[in-house]
């Protein structure tokens, strides 16, 4: 045995048990590699758990997943998680795909509910915006070639054939440099069809202008065809039986124990060393912490740091932190008056403008807030109800605050974010709140380690979305036997991604391994 009770030598070993670093676990495990997951944090999942206030159980984070679909028929995540853990996690449909409020819109308030579905999407955006109906159904159909060019992107393992793809998806390759609002441009959709369209544009962190059109494209497509899904008892359910799950293959999991180093050598991983000062022989690592902390404070020696590396990720920027007013409240929602599960509330009607907002410590422009109890009415007790209030904050705003100024800050934020909704919805919520919790970045920073406390990665720019990730894999690996998983990996971030984002980095460590004949 080495150091600490370890073995001398793992095959693999994974940094972190957020989504991606479970999933690459598992993979691995399930493959016969012999595998150490290594957490700083007492239990699993990262931002994907759950936390109890008084009576209350909540979710930390996750509004809903994409690309997960019914039993009849399956997304990738939904295949993905019942393939490694089985069925035993219940997961519930979400209602409606959202309630997008603008109180502010030009001409007065704007004020929509729309479902899932793609005629009944359709129908929905005409019957509130005459005349639109061409250009929203051209979009759908259009976000329909970017996923099947994406799936055959996927089948070709990188190797693509170009003239396969101008023939069968012409508009893939042409819309890949262009950001949202340039296709919507092209496409000539009504101005308020377009904030029906776009409303999902706070999931990716970025303003329609910046936002890559492929990703937004993804998301909204499997949104709408195949719904959205949240696990009945929070993200901690299916991130303990992922747990679970590894330990059964065989691999080990030690929490409370956080990576100081990677030890590398000739440009090649040779292992890590913990907090413990454990020093852990392995050739092959998979980072769920992002480029930016690997490459800035844990590849040892610094010299072995390659500039290119230093150079991408200075070059990329990172996505934003959130904010999150968490509510347990002692009425019913049909008593509070709330009908719908999830919520957009834009103040700022410009999506940019409200991203510039983010640097700033003012009231919140915008805010993705649920219901949890409208998607699982007995996720809390009899005649109670949970709601999450979330909005975003951008660089490090929150670094300049005093800390003697630190809860009046956040409080006051936390206040604005509540009456802002009530003034929205048309709601009373303060005289009903039992419990309060507020999450800023500078909580989720000190909960996950994320580089500013973001929860986003880095931002999904044209030049920086998923299809120029994946081009660039392989020039990126500057260090050989390590992989990124996580928000910040080629698979971009979101519960869906990032969970994908772990499966591939281990198919890829895998590959690598058995190439290696060590297994």
């Amino acid at each position: 045995m080495g150091a600490g009770n370890f073995p001398d030598f793992y095959d693999a070993i994974v940094i972190g048990a957020g989504n991606g670093g479970l999933t690459a676990a598992v993979t691995l495990a399930g493959k016969g590699i012999r595998t150490l997951l290594l957490e700083r944090h007492n239990l699993p999942g990262g931002f994907a758990t759950s936390f109890v206030r008084g009576r209350f159980e909540f979710e930390p984070s996750l509004h809903e997943i994409a690309d997960f679909g019914p039993p009849d028929d399956k997304g990738s995540v939904r295949k993905l998680l019942e393939d490694r853990i089985g069925p035993d996690v219940e997961w519930v449909r979400v209602p409606e795909a959202y309630r997008l409020i603008i109180p502010n819109e030009v001409g007065g308030r704007f004020d929509v509910t729309m479902p899932f579905g793609i005629a009944e999407f359709i129908a929905k955006a005409e019957e509130y915006v005459p005349v639109s109906k061409k250009s929203v159904t051209d979009f759908i159909n259009l976000c329909s070639e970017i996923i099947d060019a994406l799936g055959y992107v996927s089948e070709s393992k990188g190797n693509a054939d170009k003239k396969i793809l101008m023939k069968e998806y012409p508009n893939f390759l042409k819309t890949a440099p262009y950001t949202l609002q340039q296709v919507l441009d092209t496409l000539k959709m009504p101005y308020l069809a377009q904030k029906i369209i776009t409303a999902y544009w706070c999931y990716l962190g970025l303003g329609v202008k910046d936002l890559s059109f492929t990703i937004f494209a993804a998301m909204f497509y499997k949104y709408l065809t195949k719904g959205a899904y949240i696990p009945k008892h929070r993200s901690h359910n299916f991130t303990v039986a992922l747990d679970k799950r590894i330990r059964e293959l065989g691999g080990e999991i030690r929490y409370n124990t956080a990576v100081e180093k990677i030890l590398v050598e000739n440009g090649k991983v040779q292992g890590v060393v913990t907090s413990g000062g454990e020093e852990i022989k392995t050739r092959h690592i998979v980072s769920n912490a992002s480029p930016h902390i690997v490459y800035g404070k844990l590849i040892y020696p610094k010299s072995e740091v390659p500039e290119i590396a230093l150079k991408t990720c200075n070059a990329r920027r990172v996505a934003p932190s959130g904010f999150v007013v968490y509510l347990g409240l002692d009425k019913t929602p049909e008593e509070l008056g709330l009908k719908e599960y999830s919520y957009f509330v834009y103040n700022q009607p410009d999506s940019n403008e409200a991203y510039k907002a983010f640097g700033k410590l003012e009231k919140p422009a915008v805010q993705a807030t649920i219901c949890l109890n409208n998607a699982i009415p007995d996720c809390s007790p009899e005649g109670t109800t949970i709601m999450s209030i979330t909005t975003l904050y951008s660089g490090d705003c929150w670094a300049n605050i005093e800390p003697k100024d630190y809860f009046a800050v956040k409080n006051k934020i936390a206040a604005e974010a509540i009456d802002e909704f009530e003034k929205a919805v048309g709601v009373n919520l303060k005289d009903s709140i039992e419990e309060v919790e507020v999450a800023t970045p500078v909580t989720f920073a000190r909960y996950t380690g994320a580089y500013n406390g973001n929860i986003y990665g880095y931002e999904p720019v044209p030049w920086d979305s998923i299809m120029p990730r994946l081009m660039s894999m392989n020039d990126e690996k500057y260090i050989q036997g390590l992989e990124f998983a996580g928000g910040s990996a080629v698979r971009c971030h979101g519960y869906s991604s990032t969970l994908l984002s772990g499966e591939l980095a281990a198919l890829l460590t895998y590959k690598s391994i058995k190439e290696e004949g060590t297994v």
